[in-house]
């Protein structure tokens, strides 16, 4: 029998596992976090001053212009639908397939998910420039006459695909949070929070009956979730290959974009773990440096995907004999934004492949260094796709370069402050890791493997 390290160190109890989790909510914030949440809020008030100045102004306070009609709006919209993708990935997919190591990184990455769509939802509504008129884009009945959503655009598929996502990752992360409610709220010391927890727990109570329901939704929701993961991207990227663009109309979009989505996901989860861990040293003793290392495998699997899919575009467009084609990416590698090109292959193609060697697969300053050059180079992967595909169009008369401001630069990092306000204020008011899944693998590799 093959020995497995174990999941959980420092030969917990179960009374111990539920008082380590439980403690960042029960006890007093600290001067880090404090510090820390006041920077994102801080950041997030001035992305809501940016986002108010230019729904007021007009989006030519940004770099869109003839002929580069997409510009940072949606390049970032892209960039954060991708980051959720490895929550529902951990939860739902690995969950199906009963890999018991997910169960300490499942919760936080579920919570990524939900901050990271709700993050990426606000972009295609400014987008539109009239975002008060965005309500045209659902199908209900109205008093417009025969004006309806287009069904054929794959703007209006986003639209359906992403809300549906949105729906179902956030159902399936609050139906895992209600045990570990009910656990928050049999250890309430004021009334207030035995309220508030106890709403939010649905009344459970731990019987033979809740855990069957709950096995059986949470199954469901499972189900449900894993076919969303191939098909939000997946529609994502016909925005862009359903049209006539050299550059854009391939093939290989869809599982590229699933593989770069799932790729910058888990870039992004080992950020916030490495954060998680030092923020409350307990919990190292759940998210180990085995899970960390696997999630590294995992980044390295996908960079090299990423990689082929990189390979693969120039060979489609030389292999086609079409000169527009080919013109699109030799002017992508060496033209004006070759520099965008090149920052987006050293750091999602060459800068995961020092994981092959397990002493830096299980090193937290190098992993945390390459998560950052993968999302780094994430965003420019969507820049390079939207950017150059435009801004030389087929007649040299239509071509000019993005008018890159001020106010893309503050969209871009303000979107962070939205997104870190949200998980710094989960990471204080709900259980950070699952309770109810924790405790069943409290044995797992322990005892060479006979447990």
């Amino acid at each position: 029998m093959i020995k497995r390290n174990p999941l959980i160190l420092g030969n917990k109890t179960l009374k111990e596992i539920t008082d380590d989790i439980a403690a960042p909510i029960e006890m007093m914030p600290g001067k880090g976090w404090v510090g820390l949440l006041l920077g994102a809020k801080s950041l997030f008030l001035f992305y809501i001053i940016t986002i108010a100045m230019v729904v007021s102004t007009g989006m030519g306070l940004l770099g869109v212009n003839h002929p580069i009609g997409w510009g940072t709006m949606i390049i970032t919209f892209v960039f954060w639908i991708g980051i959720g993708h490895a929550g529902t990935l951990i939860s739902a997919i690995l969950f199906l397939f009963r890999q018991k190591w997910r169960t300490s990184v499942a919760r936080t990455a579920e919570a990524m998910t939900v901050f990271a769509v709700m993050t990426a939802g606000l972009f295609p509504l400014m987008h539109t420039g009239r975002p008060w008129l965005d309500y045209w884009l659902f199908p209900y009945p109205n008093q417009r006459g025969p004006l309806w959503v287009n069904f054929r655009s794959p703007l209006l598929w986003d639209v359906f695909a992403v809300s549906t996502y949105a729906t179902v990752s956030m159902v399936f992360w609050y139906i895992g949070l209600v045990p570990d409610f009910a656990t928050i709220r049999d250890r309430a010391k004021n009334k207030v929070r035995a309220l508030v927890y106890g709403i939010l727990s649905l009344g459970w109570r731990g019987t033979a009956r809740n855990w069957s329901h709950y096995e059986i939704v949470y199954m469901l929701l499972a189900g449900l979730s894993t076919p969303l993961v191939l098909s939000v991207h997946t529609i994502v990227s016909f925005d862009f290959a359903v049209s006539n663009l050299p550059g854009w109309h391939t093939t290989i979009f869809p599982p590229y974009f699933v593989a770069g989505a799932i790729f910058s996901g888990f870039g992004m989860v080992v950020t916030l773990m490495t954060f998680v861990r030092i923020g409350f040293p307990k919990f190292k003793d759940y998210i180990t440096i085995d899970h960390m290392e696997v999630m590294n495998k995992i980044i390295m699997t996908t960079g090299l995907m990423v990689g082929y899919a990189y390979g693969s575009e120039f060979f489609i467009a030389w292999y086609s004999g079409n000169i527009y084609e080919r013109f699109v990416f030799y002017n992508r590698a060496f033209g004006d934004y070759g520099w965008s090109y090149w920052i987006m292959v050293s750091c999602n193609v060459l800068s995961p492949q020092i994981f092959w060697f397990k002493r830096f697969r299980r090193s937290i300053p190098i992993m945390f260094v390459v998560s950052i050059f993968v999302n780094i180079g994430m965003w420019f992967e969507r820049f390079v796709i939207t950017v150059t595909s435009l801004h030389h169009d087929f007649l040299p008369s239509s071509w000019g370069n993005y008018a890159w401001s001020f106010y893309d630069s503050a969209i871009l990092i303000g979107s962070f402050g939205m997104f870190l306000t949200l998980f710094l204020l989960y990471l204080r008011l709900f259980p950070a890791i699952s309770i109810a899944e924790i405790k069943p693998i409290l044995y797992v590799g322990k005892d060479g493997g006979k447990h």
